[in-house]
C-alpha cells in the first residue's frame, strides 16, 4: 500500500471513529435506578419500555438505559445514585419505594429525577406538591400506605372467622413503619388482634410463615418490595401453612396467592416510562403533575379459596376487577 493511500485510509478511520462518539454522544441516555434486583423488575420494566415507546424511544435505537440494582441493600442506593450522576445521564428513573427516589435526589438538584412513589412524595420531601412539583422530580404515585386499611378489611371479609391477623414487613423498607401504623389502625377498628412478623432475608421470611401456628393467625396481610421480588416463594408459603392472605398486587395472585388489592403495576410503570419520554423530549418535571392512581385492581383466586377451604362472598366476587379460576 502506498504512503499516500495508508495516510487517506487512516484519515477515514479516525473520521468513522469520531462520527461513531458523536452519534454514541447524541443517544440520550435514562439511568435506572432500583431497590430491587433485575428479575423481579422484568414485567415492570416491560411496562416502562412500552411507556418509552409511546413517546417515540426504543431502547439501543434512540436511547440508552443504565441500570443501577441495590438487590434489597438500601444503604446502596445513594452510592448508585452518585455512580449515575457521575456518568452524565441525561435522566434518573427510581423504582422499588421512595428510598430510591431521596436517594435520586440528594445526589443531584439538576438532573430530571422521574419516580415511582409508594408513600406520600409530599410529605416524604420528594415534592413540594403534587399539582406543581417544583424542582427537578416528578413522577407516579402508588398510594401504598393509604390501601393497608382497605385490605384489612377485604381479608377479614374473606376470612370471617380470623381473630388473629398478621402483617409480614421488610423492615428495612424505609416506608413499613407507616404501614404497620396503617394496618394496626385499621385492625383495632374492625376489633381484630394483629401481631407483626418480620423478614429482611429468605430464611427469615421462611421462619415467619412457621410461627404463624403458634401465633394463631387466622388471615395474613403481605408487602413490601422485598416480598414482590419473590411472589412464587410467597404464594408457596401461604399454601404450605393454609394462611388466607391478601397481598398488594396481581402478580401474587397469579402465583397461586388468595387475593389481591391494589394500584396496576402495568399502568404505574407505563406512565413511568411516558414521563420520562416526555422529558427527554424537552418537558420540565416541575411542569408534570405527580400522577395518581384512577384505577385499583381486586384480583381473587377460585382455584386457592377452594384450596383453603374458603367460600368467597359474592360482594368480594361482585367487585373483583379479575377472578382467576
Amino acid at each position: 500500500m502506498k504512503r499516500r493511500e495508508l495516510i487517506l485510509l487512516l484519515a477515514g478511520m479516525i473520521t468513522a471513529a469520531h462520527a461513531l462518539r458523536a452519534q454514541q454522544k447524541a443517544m440520550q441516555v435514562i439511568g435506572f435506578l432500583s431497590s430491587e434486583n433485575s428479575a423481579a423488575l422484568a414485567p415492570r420494566l416491560a411496562a416502562f419500555r412500552h411507556g418509552l415507546g409511546e413517546t417515540g424511544y426504543v431502547e439501543g435505537q434512540n436511547v440508552a438505559i443504565e441500570y443501577r440494582w441495590a438487590e434489597g441493600q438500601y444503604d446502596r442506593l445513594p452510592a448508585l445514585a452518585a455512580d449515575l450522576v457521575e456518568r452524565k445521564v441525561d435522566i434518573i428513573a427510581t423504582s422499588g419505594g421512595n428510598f430510591s427516589a431521596l436517594a435520586a435526589k440528594n445526589a443531584t438538584s439538576s438532573i430530571p429525577i422521574v419516580f415511582v412513589a409508594g408513600g406520600e412524595p409530599v410529605q416524604e420531601g420528594l415534592v413540594a406538591g403534587l399539582a406543581r412539583p417544583g424542582g427537578n422530580l416528578t413522577g407516579v404515585t402508588a398510594l401504598a400506605i393509604e390501601l393497608w386499611g382497605k385490605r384489612v378489611e377485604l381479608i377479614s371479609e374473606l376470612a370471617p372467622e380470623a381473630r388473629v391477623i398478621a402483617h409480614l414487613v421488610d423492615p428495612k423498607f424505609p416506608s413499613a413503619e407507616r404501614a404497620i401504623k396503617a394496618v394496626q389502625e385499621a385492625s383495632r377498628a374492625k376489633g381484630l388482634q394483629l401481631r407483626i412478623l418480620k423478614a429482611t432475608t429468605e430464611s427469615e421470611m421462611t421462619a415467619a410463615f412457621a410461627s404463624l401456628v403458634e401465633l394463631q393467625a387466622g388471615a395474613l396481610i403481605v408487602g413490601d418490595p422485598f416480598f414482590l421480588g419473590r411472589p412464587e416463594q410467597v404464594a408457596a408459603l401461604a399454601a404450605r401453612y393454609a394462611i388466607p392472605t391478601i397481598y398488594d398486587f396481581r402478580i401474587y395472585v397469579a402465583a397461586g396467592g388468595l387475593i389481591s388489592y391494589g394500584t396496576s403495576l402495568t399502568d404505574t410503570y407505563r406512565n413511568l416510562g411516558t414521563y420520562v419520554g416526555k422529558i427527554l423530549k424537552g418537558a420540565k418535571p416541575a411542569d408534570l403533575p405527580v400522577q395518581q392512581p384512577t384505577r385499583f385492581e381486586l384480583v381473587v383466586n377460585l382455584k386457592t379459596a377452594k384450596a383453603l377451604g374458603l367460600t368467597v362472598p359474592q360482594s368480594i366476587l361482585a367487585r373483583a376487577d379479575e377472578v382467576i379460576e
